[in-house]
């Protein structure tokens, strides 16, 4: 067999040419492993990275740490606006009013940058404050400048506060005076009613009737198996009040005997009234205390005062003291005779051995005979005490300073209240009590042991005989404070005592109820004075 030609043999075959596929696809694969490993790696490290951004993130959004922190801007600029703020008043009490108002609008930009870097959820650097608190220090220095340093803002806030203060007891002073003022007035529509009844009374052709009627009651006015009840007051409608709801929540009101004094310009109106209204049978008995023939100045200490000018120029015009005493101790009303008659009691019903005296601002919601049948253990007056606060005892109505006082009475003895008080006629005779108020009135013609009103002398007066009755006989404070509703619930006389008086506009609104449902709105007179 022969051999082909050179020319036509198959060409060989490079080896290098595989050899190289083979290390190009190495480094394929490893590149690629490669790029897999890195692809891991940065995986692993995201989670990391990002917790650590959040931690970062949350560590600048902490305020408290931003405003403690001695180095914080945050804290410079707080710093500087609060001393800011003081310097604008006091530039505003220097009338600087230009020096304010550049305070203020530098406030207004630094509260700008605090507010922005919360809503970033970022503090402030320095680069974005810079500015700001440069500024602000230049207004500060120019501050101090004008000696509006902490010296002199001491200074100037105390005189702030002491004029503040001078401007409040003025204030206060004013109020007191009109409440005062409004509480002495008589309503123009009471006015009319007694206006009225006066001249009904006076043209009424029933005069005679009721005079035979009075003649024929007059059998119970001593009878002392009856209840016995005494007001002493210038008020129809209030006085109106007492009886109708002592009446309304009785068991027994025709065993009931009311036994009322006003003065001769209420006299006529008084009667007009009781005579032409009932009363569940209620027995009602008008007297004038000008008929009282022992009601005299020889016989009476403030009878005799009333005579005084000083003590007419004290209560009356109150122009000997350069207004230094309060106008409620210049109240004319404290020496008014149907004031001081409750110390007269045994001398105005002679033949009574027991009576219930009540004020004119009381209303009565249960059933007050009870009070008759209480032991007295040989004391002369029942009444509630109303020392349950210190302000309530003796110390508080009297004057400790004056010998007289300080030698014969406890300071912290407890306190009472007029305006309901049931008193032992026989034993109020037997120990001589109104020679007793006579003594400690007669002592205080010069006003040194007390000041005000007709409870300071009862203290004295009724000191060692007095019986303390239940709480709930007697609710006092309805006519200034907030007295709970359970005592009010509880309480058999509610007591509008103070200025605030549910017949005038000045009443609590929330007591007034408890006043007027016991008012006949629909009465003809009460329409035609538009009494409401």
């Amino acid at each position: 067999m022969r051999r082909r030609a050179v020319d036509f043999r198959r060409p060989v075959r490079r080896r290098y040419s595989n050899v190289f596929l083979l290390t190009l696809c190495g480094l394929v694969i490893l590149l690629f492993i490669v790029l897999l490993s890195q692809d891991k790696q940065t995986k692993s490290r995201s989670p990391i990275s990002q917790k650590s951004f959040r931690n970062r993130v949350t560590e600048t959004l902490n305020i408290t740490e931003e405003m403690l922190s001695p180095n914080s801007i945050t804290r410079q600029l707080s710093d500087q606006i609060s001393l800011a703020k003081a310097f604008v008043v006091i530039a505003k009490e220097s009338n600087n009013l230009q020096f304010a108002w550049e305070l203020s609008a530098q406030i207004r930009n630094s509260q700008v940058l605090l507010s922005d870097a919360a809503i970033r959820r970022s503090p402030l650097s320095t680069g974005e404050s810079e500015t700001a608190i440069r500024d602000m220090a230049l207004l500060l220095y120019q501050a101090q400048q004008l000696h509006y340093d902490s010296a002199t803002m001491i200074m100037r806030l105390k005189a702030k506060i002491q004029s503040l203060e001078e401007q409040s007891n003025a204030v206060s002073e004013k109020s007191s005076k009109y409440g005062q003022i409004a509480a002495e007035e008589v309503p123009k529509s009471l006015y009319c009613l007694g206006v009225r009844l006066t001249d009904g009374w006076y043209k009424s052709s029933t005069i005679q009737r009721q005079l035979t009627e009075g003649r024929r009651i007059a059998a119970k006015l001593t009878d002392n198996n009856l209840y016995h009840f005494c007001v002493f007051s210038d008020n129809i409608l209030a006085t109106s009040v007492v009886v109708n709801s002592t009446a309304l929540n009785s068991d027994a009101p025709e065993d009931i005997v009311f036994h009322l004094v006003t003065d001769e310009v209420n006299y006529a109106p008084m009667k007009a009234w009781f005579s032409l209204n009932s009363f569940r049978g209620v027995t009602v008995e008008v007297q004038k205390f000008e008929d009282f023939s022992w009601l005299n100045a020889s016989y009476v200490p403030v009878l005799k005062q009333l005579q005084d000018s000083d003590t007419q120029n004290y209560y009356f015009s109150g122009n000997n003291d350069n207004g230094r005493t309060p106008i409620k101790y210049r109240n004319p009303k404290y020496l008014s005779m149907l004031n001081h008659l409750r110390f007269y009691i045994p001398e105005v019903f002679p033949e009574l051995k027991k009576v219930v005296f009540l004020d004119d601002d009381v209303v009565v919601q249960k059933d007050l005979s009870p009070l008759f049948s209480i032991n007295m253990n040989s004391n002369v007056n029942g009444a509630v005490e109303t020392c349950m606060e210190t302000f309530h005892r003796y110390h508080k109505y009297l004057n400790y300073s004056h010998p007289l006082i300080r030698t014969h009475f406890d300071p912290d003895a407890c306190g009472w209240a007029f305006g309901m008080n049931i008193f032992d006629l026989v034993e109020w005779r037997k120990r001589n009590v109104t020679g007793i108020y006579h003594y400690w009135q007669e002592n205080n013609v010069d006003r040194t042991l007390w000041k005000l009103g007709t409870l300071p002398p009862g203290l004295l007066t009724f000191y060692g005989l007095t019986e303390p009755l239940d709480p709930k006989w007697h609710v006092l404070g309805l006519g200034y404070t907030n007295v709970e509703p359970e005592l009010i619930e509880k309480g058999a006389v509610l007591h509008f005592n103070g200025n605030s008086k549910p017949w005038l506009k000045i009443g609590m609104e929330k007591y007034k109820p408890l006043w007027d449902k016991y008012v006949d709105y629909t009465n003809t007179l009460m329409q035609q004075c538009n009494v409401h």
